[in-house]
């Protein structure tokens, strides 16, 4: 993994409360009032603190729990997992490989046919690129999930 992806004092000082809250200290935004939970549009999702691309619109999908489900990172490497315990049952905390922020939890009770696997994260961990915006935005390599799109270009 490149180390360009990384938590600076800087990317610190933009975030706002809830972002700082959500990716520093493991909390949680709530269901359904979160910026990413009924985004429909083509693009990806980037980890809010460094940019490190974490997920693609292609494996976003409606969970009906009123938080962003991806079935799978953009790139296996973008996200670890580790045990979470915090509260009164056991659960896989999800976070960012380059900036270590907290995204939210990976479930068991995803799509079967896309690997049974939800990534529930918190839309304050994320940052939205459409996919209008890739090359302006420096993820003009991330194109090519979207090359078969009739509005690419």
């Amino acid at each position: 993994m490149s180390n360009e992806y990384v938590k600076t004092p800087e990317a610190l000082s933009r975030l706002t409360t809830t972002q700082r809250r959500v990716t520093q200290d493991d909390a949680t935004e709530p269901p359904f009032r979160n910026e990413y939970w009924d985004t429909h549009d083509d693009g990806i999702y980037v980890d809010v603190v460094s940019g490190q691309p974490l997920f693609s619109s292609h494996d976003k999908f409606d969970s009906g729990t009123g938080w962003p489900s991806f079935t799978r990172p953009i790139d296996p490497d973008a996200v670890t997992t580790k045990t979470d315990r915090t509260l009164w049952m056991k659960r896989t905390e999800a976070r960012s490989t380059g900036a270590d922020s907290h995204l939210g939890h990976v479930f068991d009770d995803g799509p079967r046919e896309a690997g049974g696997l939800r990534y529930c994260m918190n839309s304050a961990a994320l940052r939205f690129i459409p996919v209008a915006e890739l090359d302006e935005q420096g993820y003009g390599a991330y194109r090519t999930l979207f090359t078969n799109e009739k509005d690419a270009s």
